[in-house]
């Protein structure tokens, strides 16, 4: 029996928690109506609709103040430059052009924890812990939290900001041997688009691929004219998949992964974080994640190296098919490894030359135990131990109720099972069996420090808790697959 130290933390859905973004009316016609008519407000009121704002809503007046600003200077450049205007004016305009979104009023959970890149308070674990958050419209995003881990494997969680903002987009530079790449993976590439990367430089920017695209329409004079038109969108849409984040915030609750792109529209789900060795010593985050927009699925990954700037990219090949991908946290062999899933039954490994794009793949474990029968799959990235990969697993069993496992991995050949649980690790109880999503505990990453398994992890997708296991009691309960 394993024993598992579930600890009293509680991580629960805020309405209060809002995304502060920029009001963007419909037309231009209602933007120039809504200046005017804001125009015609007497200062007086003007004044006293301000105050009342920043008292009503849930944020310090300086943080609610800084947002109305910001949103005034997006506006600014309509207004005419000989008004003169006071600071209370300029809030009173940027009130009018801002809006807040409850992302995580309905669901916070499926968790992935890494260690923080700051480590800088001795005796303590600092982490980052990435939440999925579903709010209005059930649209999905990534939010995050810090906490810390001291010797007695105590985890306190930080205070949250109550206001999260919207990253900028940087300009991104594009390989064309990549983006051709992926278009041919993705089956994008036509007659009618190939001309296009004959004419592009090896790297450019998307103003440079729209410029491009538009001067081979223009010279287009045959009958395919909306052909040739949907071929270059095919294209141009390929790259808005493939951008740079930036966040100003020095607070990383602060910050929110909102969907971004074409594929993104309807959500990013379950992001697996991985703390990555690179060949030169160095680290790099990664996180795999799936982009919904409504009918597909897209596998893509978030990089970064500080939680401020985020390189997100489509994960292309035949291997990359299906959600829950998760890498291994550095190469094994030469080769880039990642779990996944190919049938919906089973769980696969995956070897790659090549991060972006992975086309080998094999079973690694089907469903045994009577816990698993429906489904198997990993719940984020394997973890190096002395003995191998430990790999903390899902299973899906009667009722769709979703259990945690975990499996070995041999450290030298991962494609080999040396051991597993024939029991779940974790499954619910009779408390934890109803919510947003009843009977399921689920996971998308822990870590191990001294041996000891950092295991947090979502109740019926609503709350998201902790537990603290012991790494040998778990190897020693496996049973070994010869």
């Amino acid at each position: 029996m394993i024993n598992i130290n579930k600890l009293p933390i509680r991580i629960l859905p805020s309405a209060g928690r809002t995304l502060v973004r920029p009001f963007v009316p419909g037309s231009e016609s209602q933007i120039e109506h809504i200046l005017f008519r804001i125009s015609s407000t007497s200062k007086e009121n003007s004044w006293r609709l301000v105050n009342r704002l920043h008292d009503r809503l849930d944020m310090p007046h300086d943080i609610s103040k800084s947002i109305f600003l910001r949103h005034y200077e997006n506006i600014k450049p309509r207004i005419p430059s000989d008004i003169e205007l006071t600071e209370i004016d300029k809030q009173f305009i940027g009130a009018y052009f801002t809006q807040q979104y409850a992302l995580e009023s309905t669901a916070l959970f499926n968790p992935s924890i890494v260690p923080n890149p700051v480590q800088d308070k001795e005796g303590v674990m600092k982490f980052i812990i990435s939440l999925r958050a579903i709010g209005e419209g059930h649209i999905s995003s990534i939010t995050f939290m810090e906490g810390e881990i001291d010797s007695e494997f105590n985890i306190t969680l930080y205070e949250n900001s109550p206001v999260v903002y919207e990253p900028e987009r940087k300009d991104h530079i594009y390989n064309k041997d990549q983006i051709l790449k992926l278009a041919n993976e993705l089956e994008l590439l036509s007659e009618l688009n190939r001309p296009l990367f004959d004419i592009l430089p090896n790297e450019f920017t998307f103003e440079e691929l729209i410029s491009t695209t538009n001067r081979l329409i223009n010279k287009n004079i045959d009958d395919n004219h909306n052909e040739l038109n949907n071929a270059m969108n095919n294209i141009r849409r390929l790259a808005l998949s493939n951008f740079t984040l930036y966040f100003t915030s020095n607070n990383i609750t602060e910050r929110a992964i909102y969907p971004a792109s074409p594929s993104q529209s309807n959500g990013l789900e379950d992001a697996r974080f991985v703390l990555f060795k690179n060949d030169d010593g160095s680290s790099t985050y990664y996180a795999t994640f799936t982009a919904f927009d409504g009918k597909k699925i897209m596998p893509e990954m978030l990089q970064t190296d500080d939680f401020k700037e985020f390189k997100v990219s489509v994960l292309s090949g035949k291997a990359a098919k299906n959600k829950g991908m998760a890498l291994f946290p550095r190469k094994v062999n030469g080769k880039y490894m990642m779990l996944g899933r190919q049938d919906n039954e089973s769980l696969y490994i995956m070897e790659s030359d090549d991060l972006y794009f992975w086309q080998d793949y094999q079973p690694l474990l089907k469903p045994k135990y009577d816990w698993e029968l429906t489904q198997i799959g990993n719940c984020g990235s394997p973890i190096e131990i002395d003995e191998g990969w430990l790999v903390i697993t899902h299973g899906v069993g009667p009722v769709r109720t979703y259990s945690l496992g975990a499996a070995l991995l041999d450290k030298e050949n991962p494609q080999k099972v040396i051991g597993r649980l024939s029991k779940p690790l974790l499954t619910p109880g009779k408390k934890e069996s109803t919510g947003y999503v009843p009977n399921v505990i689920y996971t998308c990453g822990a870590m191990v420090i001294d041996r000891t398994l950092i295991l947090p992890y979502a109740i019926a997708d609503v709350v998201t808790t902790f537990a603290t296991i012991s790494v040998d009691e778990i190897i020693n309960s496996m049973k070994k697959v010869v």
